[in-house]
């Protein structure tokens, strides 16, 4: 799974030539770390939108949101998956799970401040972050991430997230959230030497 915005995967393999565009980058999975959670960007929402932590009933809407950007082929699907993870942790969710709420009332937006496993370490992680895609493009992920890192600081000193070459731009991001490459593979290797050709810096 990936803790990521908006997923646009490829069967392209690594070191094919492809224009930047996520159909035709080929598609490598990368892990971020943020060795701290301390300075956490501030980022405001735009006028009309908010944030709330979850409640009853916002699994479907959890559902909604992740089918609509493809991580999941149907809302029924994505409701397995939501059951299997995080049913049997309603409490933690009340306090770790995070929507964007529109003008509306309607929840566009999510993402959890979970906690996983890295290099045998119990630390926090950015998971399951989506926007639905006719809300993309307004702001709301920086706000949504510097949300989630707050609370994730809660809990935890320090967090990590997956996510893949071909949300590069959502990497950019991620790099300047303060969050570092993680070095597992020799594939991720050269997925990082792609994200830089993208976003045309060093890293």
């Amino acid at each position: 799974m990936s803790d990521e915005i908006q997923i646009a995967k490829s069967t392209g393999r690594a070191g094919a030539s492809y224009a930047a565009e996520p159909a035709t980058i080929p598609y490598i999975e990368l892990t971020m770390l943020r060795p701290n959670l301390l300075d956490i960007p501030e980022a405001p929402l735009p006028e009309g939108y908010s944030l709330r932590t979850f409640r009853s009933g916002d699994e479907e809407h959890w559902a909604r949101i992740e089918h609509a950007v493809d991580e999941f082929k149907s809302t029924e699907a994505a409701m397995r998956r939501f059951r299997e993870e995080f049913a049997p942790h309603l409490a933690e969710m009340e306090k770790r799970c995070l929507f964007v709420i529109d003008e509306h009332g309607s929840p566009i937006g999510t993402t959890t401040a979970w906690h996983g496993m890295l290099d045998g370490s119990a630390i926090g992680r950015i998971h399951w972050v989506a926007v639905v895609p006719e809300q993309q493009g307004k702001k709301l992920s920086k706000p949504l991430l510097s949300a989630a890192l707050r609370t994730l600081a809660q809990f935890h000193d320090k967090a990590y997230l997956t996510t893949q070459t071909t949300s590069y731009k959502a990497v950019g991001m991620y790099l300047n959230y303060g969050f570092e490459p993680v070095m597992q593979t020799p594939e991720c290797t050269e997925g990082w030497k792609l994200i830089g050709q993208l976003l045309g810096k060093s890293i």
